[in-house]
């Protein structure tokens, strides 16, 4: 239950950062923006996958929105696509693979909502 409710949240998360009507400015020559980019799309894979989704096509539906996310962005919301974004929003997708994974915990293998109660797993 608690791993479903932090993968909401992260969803929640992303969409509000990706499609905020106008991109908050940061103030800073630090590169903030691609960081919360890899963040956010990390998140949701990472969460997802703690939470019990099968990871290639979750990993296979953000990759199509942190293009699609860059279109909409351009069009629909009159702010600027920006394909670097959508690179860290892949590259965030990649981060979380490589840590939820192929990391998978302590036997090589992603826990499941089945799992959690587990003796094993305590």
């Amino acid at each position: 239950m608690v791993r479903r409710l932090m993968f909401a949240v992260a969803v929640v998360a992303q969409l509000v950062a990706l499609y905020w009507p106008r991109p908050v400015q940061t103030g800073t020559s630090l590169p903030v923006d691609k960081l919360v980019h890899l963040a956010i799309f990390a998140a949701v894979l990472w969460t997802g996958v703690r939470a019990g989704l099968r990871p290639r096509p979750l990993a296979a539906v953000l990759v199509v929105h942190a293009g699609l996310s860059e279109v909409l962005q351009a069009t629909v919301l009159d702010r600027d696509g920006n394909p670097a974004d959508a690179a860290a929003d892949v590259a965030g997708v990649a981060l979380a693979w490589l840590l939820a994974v192929r990391g998978g915990g302590s036997r090589g293998a992603v826990d499941t909502p089945a799992d959690e109660g587990a003796p094993d797993r305590r």
